[in-house]
């Protein structure tokens, strides 16, 4: 592993490639950081437990492989933003949250983010979340899933439609 670089899906961020060694969130998705217990796995994501919560239940989930954002997404990747939030909702399940109207479900925009690895915040019950966080988790720098989704759909429907007389995608009017 060492020197292996992380896959980065964002090409802006081509320039500063992360190796695997210092990214603190793929250690953790390949269980090099024995002080975090992984709470909820599969062959592409895991959650964990938020060291900084800023709610009575604070998880993250991450994908395995390194992605540095949720500008890095694009429509291909709207099955694994669904399957991260099914993550969460089921830890929230899994640790006696009953109402799940009452939670945030959400990705930091960058510049605002503290790792460079692609993470949903998973918070509940989210009307009793910390006085302090709560407009980390409300402001325009905080993509809720079901935006994020809108967002990836818009672009999904952009890419499929095509001019009868060329392949080449066009921006519909």
């Amino acid at each position: 592993m060492s020197g292996e670089k992380c896959d980065s899906d964002d090409n802006q961020d081509s320039s500063a490639d992360c190796v695997k060694q210092t990214c603190v969130f793929c250690k953790i998705a390949n269980r090099d950081d024995p002080s975090t217990e992984i709470l909820a796995e599969d062959e592409d994501i895991v959650c964990f437990k938020d060291i900084d919560p800023g709610a009575p239940h604070h998880y993250l989930v991450i994908p395995k492989k390194h992605i540095h954002s949720c500008l890095s997404l694009q429509a291909d990747d709207i099955n694994l933003v669904k399957k991260m939030a099914d993550m969460g909702r089921d830890v929230l399940k899994a640790k006696n949250v009953t109402n799940l109207e009452d939670i945030s479900l959400g990705f930091h925009v960058p510049p605002y983010i503290t790792v460079p690895h692609l993470h949903l915040h998973v918070l509940a019950p989210f009307s009793q979340s910390f006085k302090w966080s709560r407009c980390k988790y409300t402001a325009i720098w905080y993509l809720t899933e079901e935006t994020l989704l809108k967002k990836l759909m818009g672009d999904k429907k952009r890419k499929q439609w095509r001019c009868n007389n060329c392949m080449l995608p066009c921006v519909a009017l």
